[in-house]
């Protein structure tokens, strides 16, 4: 569904990032793996994902806390010369409280790992899109951001403002073939979900219609279609993927 496609996918290293990456992969796309760390076994992992598949796997770097890192890769990225085709946002942090007790310091952290940070990034790798003739801009949301959910205000209104941001960004950008949309998972088998209580993950399942907490796959399979010219005509759209939690 990739094949001679190049993505850019944030947040690697575990999770839906790495089901992403994995999937990407295996379906011919060249991949730059933004990841906030360098380890060994994602050196590895990237090498052992690109001769299986025969694609080119570019490890990048970037702590998304930190603007000036955000640059530094966007000018690797640049100096590659690869033609861009996505940018898969999914990097983010989640820094639960309640309303009263929420302190400067969480919104502040909040704002610029889930969003600040994706505004930013995207604005360069955008460019890059648009020397290639267009393309497609992909973020993480939450359902958290369209229901509310208790305890997380600040997660919510972070991801929240990336819905925002993608119906704007498609309207400016569509004229030039740069597609921008928000996946918003529900209630997914991953480390943001297991810091959940067991309470509040039960809730959601009571309410969902499939009872049954989504695969970290299942989300990376949306990630493609809407990185893929079978999307091709849908922009500034925020697609629930939670299992019909209503």
């Amino acid at each position: 569904m990739l094949k001679g496609k190049c993505a850019v996918i944030t947040g690697v290293l575990q999770g839906i990032g790495r089901s992403t990456l994995e999937l990407f992969a295996q379906n011919g796309a060249d991949i730059f793996a933004c990841a906030y760390a360098k380890t060994d076994e994602f050196e590895a992992r990237c090498k052992k994902l690109s001769a299986q598949n025969r694609v080119e796997i570019i490890p990048i770097y970037c702590d998304m806390a930190n603007n000036e890192s955000i640059k530094e890769a966007a000018k690797e990225i640049q100096k590659a010369k690869k033609p861009i085709d996505s940018l898969i946002n999914i990097a983010g942090i989640n820094r639960d409280a309640l309303f009263q007790m929420i302190t400067i310091d969480q919104l502040q952290e909040s704002f610029q790992v889930n969003f600040f940070s994706q505004i930013i990034f995207s604005q360069y790798i955008a460019k890059l899109a648009l020397r290639n003739g267009g393309g497609s801009i992909v973020f993480t949301s939450s359902i958290s951001a369209l229901d509310g959910n208790y305890g997380q205000l600040v997660y919510a209104a972070s991801k929240a403002a990336l819905i925002a941001a993608a119906k704007t960004i498609s309207k400016e950008l569509g004229s030039k073939n740069i597609r921008a949309n928000v996946v918003a998972p529900g209630v997914i088998k991953s480390a943001m979900t297991a810091a959940l209580s067991p309470e509040t993950v039960e809730e959601k399942l009571n309410k969902s219609a499939l009872k049954r907490i989504g695969e970290t796959n299942e989300v990376a399979n949306l990630f493609m279609f809407l990185a893929s010219d079978q999307s091709a005509h849908i922009t500034g759209q925020t697609i629930r993927i939670d299992g019909g939690i209503g």
